[in-house]
């Protein structure tokens, strides 16, 4: 590395944010600008380390080069380390974004100092390859002849399709939505990933000879056997969207949604849409509660506050995570601990309640009043899950108003009906799509990739996985390849 002593003159920075009372007034990215000589500071940090755990396995899934192209940031080498960070992610300008950075959890420098930014450096690489034109359409010199069909344009079929499509096929990309990017366009709020961005991207694919397909569902609009017929080859990648259900007294009241049917149509809203008044979905002077405390209920925070919701809560089932690393969770791996989304630090007050598990909805004319809760710790572990039992607190019950409720509880499994029970193919236990080594399912000629086959998961490894089955397409339609491994799949 260039700079030594880097980690040593430098602290970790990352861009400023705006200020609250103004972002809340708007639905654009959280973040300021940064000064290039910033950003090379901060690539500076990157030490000389033995192994460099950021690209292993527990770090990055696509096996970045980090500490090569930290290192020409820091030397001003915009161009190359555009260049080198394209070798191994199609789309550095959404993970940089939106990837919780496993990778500056298994940074080596994280084990006793504040890891380096890594993932805003992966962001300013991709912002600064578009400025210069060192990103641009390369569409291939020639094509094979061979024909794929892409089902689902979130990243994993983008990721698919692009790969496909640089080694000549010709591709299609069957979107159900009526725009193109999956979760990346309906899933994730414009204050994390602003649509642009999306778009950016999707109109240089295009460009490359790609061809997208919007309000088609596979499965309901089109036949998956009609498809089988027309492409040499095809890949699910519709992710894992049959989401987490609360079975509980009151669930079917009005007014309690998934956060899936929330957060979309705000989406929408910044795009231009108008929403009709009977499906309308807002916040706005409402008394809000959110089920869970992952990322999609943060995003469900950060757009109730700026809907101008009068009042929210959150309920977390698990204990608030420790603020250091705990014992079992030694580095490298990912950091189990306590952080302040941007959504968060949004609020005026503290909004989520830890170790809360919801009894039941009431409420009148069909529409929900009150949540009833009670509060729970964890005890010994069950002799026969081996997980802790989940005990009432004693006297602990409580109940609030709330007249929206949005659960975010994750989800379970691909949506089964229409094009999987149609093609007939072998689930694994969990009742996602199973598939061998090299992603092709118990259909001939069918592949699957991204949260459809491994479950709920991370962007970045839904772009590890569409790159892998691009590579088991590639081999079965040609009877070779030259398309890489995904270095962990």
């Amino acid at each position: 590395m260039g700079a030594v002593k880097g980690f040593m003159q430098f602290p970790r920075e990352t861009p400023p944010e705006r200020p609250v009372s103004d972002r809340l007034k708007d639905h654009r990215e959280v973040y300021d600008e940064f000064p290039d000589q910033k950003y090379r500071d901060q690539g500076a940090r990157c030490m000389d380390c033995g192994v460099p755990f950021c690209q292993s396995d527990t770090g990055c899934p696509l096996g970045n080069l980090i500490p090569d192209w930290n290192d020409m940031v820091y030397r001003n080498q915009w161009e190359d380390a555009v260049a080198l960070l394209l070798k191994t992610n199609n789309f550095p300008e959404f993970t940089g974004r939106i990837c919780p950075a496993p990778c500056e959890g298994a940074c080596v420098l994280g084990i006793n100092e504040p890891p380096v930014t890594i993932c805003k450096i992966e962001e300013k690489i991709a912002e600064k390859g578009f400025e210069k034109g060192y990103i641009k359409a390369n569409p291939p010199k020639k094509r094979t002849g061979k024909k794929v069909g892409v089902v689902g344009s979130g990243p994993a079929g983008l990721a698919c399709a692009a790969q496909l499509n640089s080694v000549g096929h010709e591709v299609t990309v069957f979107e159900k939505d009526d725009r193109i990017g999956g979760l990346l366009m309906y899933g994730i709020p414009h204050f994390k990933l602003e649509k642009e961005v999306v778009k950016r991207r999707i109109k240089l694919m295009e460009d490359e000879g790609i061809l997208f397909k919007t309000n088609v569902n596979v499965g309901v609009d089109r036949s998956i056997k009609e498809l089988q017929k027309e492409f040499d080859a095809l890949v699910l990648c519709g992710g894992a969207q049959k989401p987490r259900d609360l079975p509980v007294e009151g669930r079917d009241l009005g007014g309690i949604h998934f956060a899936m049917d929330f957060l979309p149509q705000q989406n929408k809203r910044n795009e231009g849409d108008t929403i009709p008044e009977s499906i309308s979905l807002t916040a706005k002077d409402k008394n809000v509660l959110i089920i869970g405390g992952g990322d999609t209920g943060s995003d469900c925070l950060g757009t109730s506050l700026r809907q101008g919701a009068k009042c929210v809560h959150q309920f977390e089932l698990l204990p608030q995570p420790p603020e250091d690393r705990a014992g079992n969770n030694p580095w490298p791996q990912w950091p189990k601990i306590y952080r302040v989304t941007s959504s968060h630090a949004e609020a005026p007050t503290q909004v989520t309640d830890f170790c809360v598990m919801t009894r039941k909805f009431s409420g009148k004319d069909g529409k929900v009043e009150k949540v009833h809760a009670v509060k729970i710790k964890f005890g010994d572990p069950d002799p026969k899950t081996g997980r802790p039992q989940m005990l009432e607190v004693p006297g602990s019950d409580f109940e609030l108003d709330v007249e929206l409720v949005l659960l975010a509880m994750g989800f379970v499994h691909p949506i089964h009906e229409g094009m999987i029970q149609e093609l007939n193919v072998k689930l694994d236990e969990r009742g996602n799509v199973a598939c061998d080594h090299n992603k092709m399912t118990s259909a001939e000629g069918v592949f699957v990739a991204g949260d459809m086959t491994r479950g709920q998961s991370l962007v970045v490894w839904a772009i590890a996985e569409g790159r892998e089955a691009a590579r088991g397409v590639d081999q079965f339609i040609m009877g070779h390849t030259s398309l890489p491994h995904s270095q962990f799949l």
